[in-house]
């Protein structure tokens, strides 16, 4: 099989059979054998009736369904799962993303041999104020902290080899990172194209302000993990170490201060008087408490299971 397509949703009823056709279309020009899997993410409307219909009308429509909703970095994980295409395409279903970009997605993938190419909704139709600075902004603290140099994190339509997507780890609220994951895993040529980006036909966005909040944290963490993910107690450690020194030297400058001054006779304060005292008590607590943190991090990480990320209540 050529391409996977796989598409995330949350009650996009209205758009879904103009999705659907427009693709179908794209891939019957460019003689693609292809599949669609549509993986509803808890949606209240008749998105999952809609899947039902298209799926009997088309064989190569596929269906996940969560119980409730459970994040786009879930349906991501489910199905890259699923997915079966040497190729596989990422999208939104809410016709933001043109189908027409997927031959040329395609081509870069087996012919370019990009193991990840991302797009870049170069010209946005977006509010400026509430998306596009904001974006351009998360955008470039992403580069300057993973050193993935893509203009468009953030952009839905992306294309992977199939061996990326069965060999990253997408979780929590990861979604925006998987070229970064992806880098991390060892796939290294990661490209960009410019793609088209179309208003919003139907419903409303369903990301405000906060993905950008969520999204720097997210960028924090990804950070850390791509460090120190697999070897907590060299961060932890390291700082703990540091701070228990600093409280251990405080408290050696404390005792030959005070015999110094007991030895020439000054007059010298009460050790609980002195401010160092307890400069060196709370820093030798944190110290320890540092290190405690990064040892039971290893251990944590050496003994976890993986827990259930989401629950699939029916599949097509």
């Amino acid at each position: 099989m050529n391409i996977s397509i796989v598409i995330p949703l949350l009650n996009e009823e209205e758009s879904l059979r103009e999705l659907n056709q427009w693709i179908s279309r794209v891939m019957a020009e460019n003689n693609f054998s292809y599949e669609v899997i549509f993986i509803d993410d808890g949606s209240t409307d008749g998105s999952w009736n809609l899947i039902q219909q298209l799926a009997a009308e088309n064989p190569n429509i596929k269906g996940i369904r969560f119980q409730r909703n459970y994040g786009k970095s879930q349906a991501l994980h489910a199905g890259f799962a699923k997915a079966q295409g040497n190729v596989v395409i990422t999208m939104d279903a809410d016709l933001q993303d043109s189908p027409e970009e997927i031959p040329e997605l395609y081509q870069m993938i087996t012919r370019d041999r990009f193991d990840l190419v991302s797009g870049w909704k170069k010209k946005r139709y977006d509010s400026v104020v509430a998306k596009n600075l904001p974006s351009k902004l998360f955008n470039w603290a992403a580069r300057r902290t993973s050193g993935v140099q893509l203009n468009d994190f953030n952009c839905g339509l992306k294309a992977y080899s199939k061996t990326v997507v069965k060999n990253i780890e997408v979780s929590g609220e990861m979604h925006r990172y998987i070229p970064v994951l992806a880098k991390n895993a060892g796939f290294s040529k990661i490209g960009e194209k410019v793609v088209m980006h179309q208003a919003r036909k139907y419903g409303s966005t369903k990301f405000g302000m906060e993905r950008f909040i969520n999204g720097f944290l997210d960028l924090i963490t990804i950070w850390f993990l791509s460090r120190f993910g697999k070897r907590p107690m060299h961060l932890f450690g390291a700082l703990g170490v540091l701070m228990f020194l600093i409280g251990f030297l405080s408290a050696i400058y404390i005792g030959v201060s005070k015999l110094y001054k007991l030895y020439h006779h000054e007059p010298a304060m009460l050790v609980t008087n002195n401010p160092w005292f307890y400069i060196a008590l709370a820093t030798m607590i944190i110290g320890t408490q540092l290190f405690l943190a990064g040892f039971l991090g290893e251990i944590i990480l050496r003994t976890k299971n993986n827990e259930e990320r989401y629950r699939i209540s029916e599949m097509l």
